[in-house]
């Protein structure tokens, strides 16, 4: 289940909410037990490397840089 992350405005606290994504959008009450919250984008940071296909730009043969090699040549 997505986690949402919310700020409260009377008090400021941050906090975050397991709940799905089909209530994303619905009110969220602050730990104080404030109503008047808002909800934070957040940014997902992904990690981990690509396969290059065979026959592609650097041949599959890893030629690093910013494309595995292809055009930053």
């Amino acid at each position: 289940m997505p986690r949402y992350e919310y700020r409260c405005r009377p008090c400021g606290t941050t906090f975050e909410l397991s709940r799905p994504m089909a209530e994303s959008a619905a009110p969220a009450t602050c730990p104080a037990g404030h109503e008047d919250t808002v909800k934070l984008l957040s940014t997902v940071a992904v990690a981990g490397t690509a396969a290059t296909p065979a026959g592609a730009a650097g041949g599959g043969a890893g030629g690093g840089g910013c494309c595995g090699g292809g055009c930053c040549g």
